[in-house]
């Protein structure tokens, strides 16, 4: 049986990528463990590699190829004993969805057994499917006619766009028709259904792991409204022609742009702002930074900033405040155990926000050097999947450009995110006499799902209460 390479999901979020450089050539053996070929994402340029052996019998989409979808066929390789010259393209793999709605799931043909199948979202490895020989048109066994379900568990078949939908308009997807591969439900197929009046979905719990769904899409507003609801023509009838340059948008960009307007859309903020006085940290901070270990060369072992400090006395605090470690998942929250903290590092065109797993735990030494790593690297787009997703909170510094005060959108899945400015020097009241300090302003905006106002409170204070007394942080 020959084996289908799929398109890899190797983020949540990826829906497309860019088959950059093919590694192997057809013809060349294949072993697991061996790179086949790099990706590029949304995030990063990644190594995907193979997990069966065989020969590269057949490259279906050429190195440098744009806005791949996953899970379209993008190679064959001949099982062992097959001749790679007579294997045939295209025996039962899943093709692109023919109204463009892009499967960021791998879901397994229905007849293949488990072990058939090696799909691995987020990881980086290939997706494969086995081809079973068929005649041509024939319906995979464990299918119905033109229906959904597979096997006697009676599982339902769905894209992740059409259970999106069909749950936004109550649709039951069992009394669907599936119209896509083996049978699979597409969006049209929801949108058929609904016109044909489609028995209502029952209400039904939401797994927990599952993240937050994204709000009906806006209609689009009327000429003369907010751009975002606008057509791109509509937007550029505002403007003369030779007043502007158009600028096509990358897979990073397109990303941030769906995920924030979910978060604004979803996510209830609501900010709380407090002013911390810096004096006492920065003297530590000198102390600690000159009491440093030095390497042969002369280059200490660690320099502190003052967002290490930061990050260490957000991961405290969360840990002080458990009932703020938390996330929304739709049906109930998740309370974590350590605090995991995401740090916005801004590249060319866009961010990322790699994450401090057990900020609590770690030294302000071990943050700073994991923080200068992530930071080379994502500026490199070299982060893997797993280094800037998840967290609980964020933390996003604009005081290196001298930003005083600002909000910053929440980062779904992510409860909170804080926006740190300048320290600058202020005069203020002490004992009855004016003072002059060093005082940095910081905003935490909340989810308020999550977070109720007095909660929030109570995390910002004990956040502002570690910067004030540093020492809090190396005991």
């Amino acid at each position: 049986m020959p084996i289908n390479v799929l398109m890899p999901a190797l983020s949540p979020t990826m829906e497309k990528g860019n088959l950059a450089k093919w590694l192997k050539k057809e013809g060349d053996p294949i072993k697991s463990g061996d790179v086949l070929a790099e990706i590029e994402t949304d995030k990063a340029t990644m190594e995907v590699e193979a997990i069966d052996e065989g020969v590269l019998a057949k490259i279906l989409v050429p190195e440098g190829t744009a806005d791949v979808p996953v899970n379209d066929l993008i190679a064959i390789i001949a099982a062992e004993g097959e001749d790679p010259a007579s294997v045939q393209a295209g025996g039962g793999a899943p093709k692109a969805a023919s109204n463009g709605e892009a499967k960021a799931e791998s879901k397994p043909a229905a007849g293949a057994s488990a072990a058939d199948q090696n799909t691995t979202p987020g990881g980086g490895h290939m997706s494969y499917e086995r081809v079973n020989a068929a005649p041509e048109g024939a319906q995979p066994s464990g299918t119905p006619q033109g229906g959904a379900q597979a096997g006697s568990g009676g599982r339902v078949f769905a894209s992740p766009l059409a259970r999106r939908i069909a749950k936004q308009e109550g649709v039951d997807l069992g009394a669907v028709q599936g119209s896509g591969p083996h049978g699979r439900i597409i969006a049209r197929d929801v949108q058929a259904a609904k016109a044909s009046g489609a028995t209502k979905a029952p209400a039904a719990a939401q797994p927990a792991a599952e993240a937050p769904k994204a709000a009906p899409a806006p209609k689009a507003a009327p000429a003369g409204g907010a751009s975002a609801g606008l057509t791109a023509d509509q937007v550029k009838g505002f403007f003369a022609k030779d007043a502007y340059a158009e600028v096509p948008l990358d897979g990073m960009r397109k990303t941030i742009a769906k995920r924030l307007t979910e978060a604004m859309q979803v996510a209830p903020h609501f900010y709380l702002t407090v002013d911390c006085e810096l004096d006492a940290l920065m003297k530590l901070r000198e102390t600690l930074n000159g009491s440093a270990g030095k390497d042969k060369d002369g280059k200490p072992a660690f320099k502190l900033s003052v967002n290490d400090f930061v990050i260490k006395a957000m991961g405290l605090a969360l840990t002080r405040v458990p009932a703020a470690n938390a996330v929304w998942a739709e049906d109930r929250i998740l309370r974590f155990k350590h605090a995991e903290v995401g740090v916005a590092v801004a590249i060319d065109g866009g961010l990322f926000t790699p994450v401090i797993r057990r900020a609590n735990e770690k030294t302000l030494s071990t943050i700073s050097n994991e923080m200068k790593d992530f930071a080379a690297r994502a500026r490199a787009k070299k982060l893997k999947p797993e280094e800037y997703q998840g967290g609980v909170t964020s933390v996003s510094n604009l005081g290196m450009f001298g930003i005083k005060h600002f909000t910053a959108v929440i980062n779904p899945p992510q409860s909170s995110i804080l926006a740190v400015g300048a320290g600058e020097k202020r005069v203020v009241v002490k004992d009855g006499a004016p003072a002059v300090v060093q005082v940095m302003t910081c905003t935490l905006s909340c989810d308020h799902r999550v977070l109720d106002g007095a909660l929030g409170a109570e995390l910002v204070s004990a956040f502002k209460g570690l910067i004030e007394n540093p020492m809090g942080m190396l005991v």
